[in-house]
């Protein structure tokens, strides 16, 4: 194929490397299992570019889930699970996996079931937000558990009328109305006029 994607037709590969160098362009073989292999002149530093460029934005439209990461002490004090349990909460709110870590040192390792126990509070208490993904296992001195969140059932589509405008009653538009006129003073009795005098 040529730099303009026209088709060239069946040549040798020196005469296509040729009108390539003729071109300043690349020889690039977009096609090798075909019979005979297909090749196209191109200039390959600007396809590279215009690749990546392509597959950047692609990778911008892909939704990345999140991994957050809380930690528990198999003797957290109340306070801090209120307070830890509410974190995840906000994490699970945001859309993101939570992985729950319960750590143990020392003596803690022989009573591994308190760290169970507290994983399975958190998830009764999370259980309509959350739903087990991993189930714990031991890793090393850590038992670790990861939460996603649950997805929200649809909304119930209502039947009112979406625009607020169609909802509410039309205004009703008070007309001005005709100027009444003001009363009329109070007569003054006028005086009686003298008749003429005749002369």
């Amino acid at each position: 194929m040529g730099a303009d994607g026209s088709q060239i037709g069946i040549v040798s590969t020196q005469d296509a490397l040729r009108q390539a160098q003729d071109l300043d362009l690349d020889l690039v073989e977009v096609a090798p299992q075909a019979n005979p292999p297909v090749a196209r002149i191109m200039d390959y530093g600007k396809f590279k570019y215009e690749r990546d460029i392509r597959q950047k934005e692609a990778r911008k439209k892909q939704a990345r889930i999140e991994v957050k990461e809380i930690k528990f002490r198999p003797k957290i004090d109340p306070h801090d699970y209120a307070t830890k349990k509410g974190h995840v909460e906000r994490f699970l709110r945001t859309g993101a996996r939570v992985k729950v870590t319960i750590m143990f040192r020392g003596r803690e390792m022989a009573r591994t079931e308190l760290g169970r126990k507290i994983l399975d509070r958190l998830v009764a208490d999370l259980a309509d937000q959350a739903v087990v993904e991993a189930h714990p296992k031991q890793d090393g001195r850590n038992m670790v558990m990861v939460l996603a969140p649950t997805r929200k059932p649809p909304e119930p589509k209502s039947t009112e009328p979406r625009n607020r405008r169609e909802s509410e009653p039309e205004p009703v538009v008070a007309q001005a109305a005709e100027p009444v006129p003001d009363p009329a003073p109070p007569e003054v009795a006028a005086a009686p006029a003298e008749a003429p005098q005749e002369t």
